[in-house]
């Protein structure tokens, strides 16, 4: 018997608390916890102490929502890959950081993501990417018609200009598996009853697909779309999908290991930024920041980082006002949990939009190296932490300059935080890119 996965939210409500000291804004918050089409996931509100302006009254906010999704336990990438940047955009369990665009049968059965009937539509990630390698498995049943999509909207309209549509169908069909539906039309019989496995690069106007580890098709776009989601396709038959992994391309080094060459430092605050001996950015005591010289819209960052003490507290803010004191969105770093309960983070969570949306699960641990990816795009916002996507956060506020207050779709600077005098926290290997802007009018 096949094991469907459901999901299940609770919401727990709580008294409000006074502010004693930290990283929260002056901002009043707002309430984010209602799942919505663009927000599959439920918006959670954290409180959390002041950091840039300790001198006024303390803030009383609400008390947090708890996270409602799904955190099962995170399907490890090896050292390697982790090293490399790859990200699971599947964890193997539940639907998390995915949206359907039609009424079909989408379910996780013996760790694959599974459609058989329904309307034909697409299951998409709500995030979008651009330049990458796509690692997927799919089996696909006799007389299946289904297929990968790349760089698409949520629901494309044509194959030939708005996405780009990865086949799967048997050798007979005018666009086999291992083609480009209306565009290109890949040589050889590849029809199977299993496992097979994609690795697709998608870079600039480039299109590389590997089926099996053998290269069968290349193909450069004229007009290439260079943003958008990945959608998992019902057509028509029984397909299967697993191990879904990304790997992000053309990151840009934001740190360069031996000085703060690119990055505004604020000697008046109390926190030390230093570059140790091993190429490490080390920051002490707090609070303070440090500020990238250069500005972000829409973008993908990756970074390691090291706590070297227990439940320590930082964060990396992200879409400042360049020049002012961490006003940003803040994608959080704080590994402590309650109860020794990694589904319960103390402080939102590494990886949580922290008074936004806790992280749905502590991955990381505190006196280890970790790993963590954050991507933006618009509104919408999600993090992997190890690999494993704990955030999924799409901001609805009406627009605002200041990012704690509302939303802010302009660029803005990346600032790493002091929280603290107990801060001593480390960072290496930290990489970004500006996402391009979508070739088709048509916002993904």
């Amino acid at each position: 018997m096949f094991k469907r996965v459901t999901f299940s939210s609770a919401i727990l409500l709580g008294l409000a608390c006074s502010i004693l000291s930290g990283c929260s804004s002056n901002e009043t918050p707002t309430n984010q916890d209602s799942p919505t089409a663009k927000n599959p996931q439920a918006n959670a509100n954290k409180k959390k102490s002041p950091a840039a302006e300790p001198e006024k009254p303390a803030v009383t906010e609400p008390a947090a929502t708890e996270p409602v999704a799904p955190a099962p336990e995170p399907v490890p990438l090896s050292e390697e890959e982790l090293a490399a940047g790859w990200i699971r955009l599947f964890d193997g369990s539940t639907l998390f950081g995915w949206q359907a665009n039609s009424d079909a049968n989408w379910q996780v059965v013996d760790g694959a993501i599974r459609v058989s009937q329904g309307t034909k539509g697409l299951l998409c990630t709500t995030t979008p990417f651009s330049n990458y390698v796509l690692s997927v498995e799919f089996r696909s049943a006799a007389g299946t018609n289904s297929g990968i999509f790349l760089q698409t909207p949520l629901s494309p309209k044509d194959p030939a200009s708005d996405c780009y549509e990865l086949n799967i169908a048997d050798s007979d069909n005018p666009f086999p598996t291992g083609s480009l539906v209306k565009r290109e039309k890949a040589v050889g019989n590849f029809d199977s009853a299993d496992w097979q496995r994609y690795e697709v690069t998608v870079q600039g106007d480039t299109l590389t697909v590997v089926l099996d580890g053998k290269q069968v098709l290349q193909y450069s776009d004229a007009k290439p779309l260079h943003r958008g989601r990945i959608g998992l396709q019902l057509n028509e038959g029984l397909v299967e999908f697993r191990d879904i992994k990304l790997k992000p391309l053309q990151l840009e080094p934001l740190f360069n290991g031996k000085d703060l060459t690119g990055w505004k430092t604020y000697p008046d605050m109390a926190s030390k930024f230093t570059v140790t001996e091993e190429g490490w950015l080390n920051v002490q005591d707090g609070r303070g920041q440090l500020e990238t010289e250069r500005m972000l819209g829409d973008f993908v960052l990756q970074l390691q980082c090291l706590t070297h003490a227990k439940s320590l507290n930082s964060g990396i803010f992200f879409r400042c006002i360049p020049g002012d004191v961490m006003m940003g969105y803040e994608c959080q770093i704080h590994n402590g949990m309650k109860d020794q309960d990694p589904l319960k983070p103390e402080d939102c969570g590494t990886g949580g939009f922290f008074r936004r949306q806790d992280a749905r699960r502590v991955v990381a641990k505190d006196l280890e190296w970790f790993h963590q990816t954050l991507i933006v795009n618009g509104p919408h916002m999600a993090t992997w932490v190890n690999g494993y996507q704990v955030s999924d956060w799409t901001d609805e506020r009406p627009a605002h300059e200041n990012p704690r207050k509302g939303l802010r779709l302009e660029a803005g600077t990346i600032m790493i935080q002091g929280h603290d005098p107990t801060t001593n926290i480390s960072f290496r290997n930290l990489m970004a890119s500006e996402l391009p802007p979508r070739q088709s009018e048509t916002n993904p």
